[in-house]
């Protein structure tokens, strides 16, 4: 994965887009001291390399009915049926979340629920037929904190 050097005009644009996403360009190149056109430039820019990803509304799961909030180890029967499992997960609108990982799941999912029964039919019915030997299944009760990464943090090397 590339890493990309950043110039602090980089830097202080992501932090201010980062903050809120649907701030006009001209402010930004207001607060940057440049030009709206140069600001386009650097968005260009930084979505070309992949550093942006795009921006996009969030939903609040809560506010649309869905108010239990689940992380699920899968286990896997068979180790080679990642892209399978992967795809089929796809297809399950409240999986919202898939992560390989290591340690002692190979799958790790974050899930949206109506309910804990429905929930419990998710579990049941759409992910023990994958192929799972089994899951673990960890509810979260509250996000004490979601945040971007930091812009231009500094890293102590030892």
């Amino acid at each position: 994965m590339g890493h990309h050097q950043l110039d602090t005009l980089d830097e202080q644009i992501l932090r201010l887009i980062a903050g809120n996403a649907r701030i006009p360009f001209l402010e930004v190149a207001r607060m940057c001291n440049v030009s709206g056109a140069a600001i386009h430039q650097r968005i260009q820019k930084l979505t070309n390399l992949g550093v942006l990803k795009g921006s996009e509304f969030v939903i609040d799961p809560e506010r649309i009915g869905y108010e239990t909030c689940a992380y699920i180890g899968l286990y896997l029967k068979d180790p080679e049926s990642f892209d399978t499992v992967t795809k089929a997960l796809e297809q399950i609108p409240e999986v919202v979340e898939c992560h390989f990982t290591t340690g002692k799941y190979d799958m790790f999912i974050k899930i949206y629920a109506r309910n804990n029964h429905h929930l419990l039919s998710i579990i049941h019915d759409k992910l023990q037929p994958l192929g799972l030997s089994r899951t673990e299944t960890l509810i979260s009760f509250h996000e004490a904190i979601k945040r971007q990464m930091p812009i231009g943090m500094e890293w102590d090397e030892e």
